[in-house]
């Protein structure tokens, strides 16, 4: 049941189990549907290719005796699940129910009876009422990584008719309803072990899953998850850290992750929550590696602008800039003094932002000579906001 898209936001689990997430991720019954969509046809897919094991025995037939039969060769021409269900487990994980499944499977038969009469043929196996019910709980290895296994299952088969061709088959179909339990009996046993191989196959896979993603040449974000899912009959909540890095040096910022919830809500099928921990943490990676700051010059003004960065424009602000450097191009150095801070509280988003701009003159053999520095302290208040299919906001400059 290799639900990729779901396993990556399952099973990330981490080392550390105290912390709060950066970042909340919900999944509703309503996106698990997607997933048991998915989730079934690759099951199909491996129901398919069960191997079903040689059967043998010995029946008493009258009128001919004791008959010793064997069937073998068997394989699945044809297979159905229509019935089909995932669901969430509280507290334990996912549960997937089939039911009135089919199987058609094709075979040889072989007999002797008599002590000396031979015979063989092939048949035909039809089963009915087939289901499986199998729970599958996420958890994490010693290095915290993901694992996920089955951590129960049952199968039950409701029929098993079987037709004989070829030989003398009339007198071999007496005896099929003898073996009738044999066969629900090998394939109840089959079944298990095959959805329990094919989730702990996944594991492999797992193994090789990054929890860090590169953002750029500065920065990479830590997506492990903090805690296990925590699981309700409506929904899964996935906790990650959330954590922006500076790429090759882990180092923790001088704030905690705050706690938060997300709003019991579960009519869509997925849900997305950020704690102000994230972006903060990513302030205090770019403001610590020096790179909030942009040099602006002249040519990166609209050419259709009356202002220009120049001496004479500044003059007209400060005449002695004028005065001292006449008719030079200005280059502003705009820059971060302290890490900017994002507050979000219930409909509202603030930031908090403390700079200072440097301007300079450009000398004609292209040295940079100061002019003034300005103090900056902004906040900035906002909110976003989902209309239809778009993510918009509105800003507004705090006094």
């Amino acid at each position: 049941m290799a639900m990729w898209w779901l396993l990556h936001l399952l099973v990330l689990s981490p080392l550390s189990l105290c912390t709060n997430p950066g970042i909340t991720v919900r999944l509703t019954q309503k996106g698990l549907e997607y997933g048991r969509q998915i989730g079934i046809a690759v099951l199909q897919q491996k129901l398919k290719s069960v191997h079903i094991p040689d059967i043998s025995g010995k029946e008493s037939v009258s009128p001919v005796g004791s008959v010793e039969y064997s069937l073998s060769g068997m394989q699945v021409v044809s297979l159905g699940l229509p019935q089909s269900s995932l669901v969430l487990t509280p507290g334990s994980g996912l549960s997937l129910s089939i039911g009135n499944a089919y199987i058609s499977i094709d075979g040889n038969w072989r007999v002797k009876y008599l002590k000396f009469i031979k015979d063989h043929g092939s048949f035909d196996l039809s089963v009915s009422e087939l289901s499986i019910s199998a729970v599958m709980a996420v958890s994490s290895d010693e290095t915290g990584r993901p694992t996920v296994s089955c951590t129960s299952c049952s199968a039950s088969v409701g029929s098993a008719k079987i037709k004989f061709h070829g030989g003398a088959s009339w007198l071999y179909n007496l005896f099929s309803s003898f073996i009738d339990k044999a066969l629900r009996k090998a394939l109840q046993d089959k079944l298990c072990p095959l959805v329990t191989d094919a989730i702990a196959g996944i594991n492999p896979h797992l193994k090789t899953l990054n929890v860090l993603a590169k953002v750029d040449q500065y920065a990479e974000i830590e997506y492990s998850m903090v805690s296990s899912p925590v699981i309700t009959k409506d929904y899964i909540d996935l906790n990650l850290k959330g954590e922006f890095y500076n790429i090759g040096k882990h180092q923790e910022p001088p704030f905690p992750a705050p706690g938060f919830s997300m709003p019991a809500q579960a009519n869509s099928m997925l849900y997305f929550g950020v704690s102000q921990f994230t972006p903060n943490s990513a302030g205090f990676v770019y403001s610590t590696t020096g790179v909030l700051s942009i040099n602006v010059t002249d040519n990166m003004i609209p050419k259709t602008s009356p202002l220009r960065l120049s001496t004479k424009t500044f003059g007209a602000f400060i005449p002695e800039i004028a005065k001292r450097y006449p008719g030079l191009q200005m280059e502003l150095l705009v820059k971060s003094t302290k890490q900017p801070f994002v507050t979000f509280q219930t409909n509202n988003m603030t930031l908090q932002a403390v700079g200072s701009i440097t301007a300079y003159a450009i000398q004609p053999n292209s040295t940079l000579t100061p002019l003034f520095v300005l103090g900056l302290d902004a906040s900035v208040s906002g909110n976003v906001y989902v209309s239809g299919v778009k993510v918009a906001g509105s800003l507004s400059l705090n006094r």
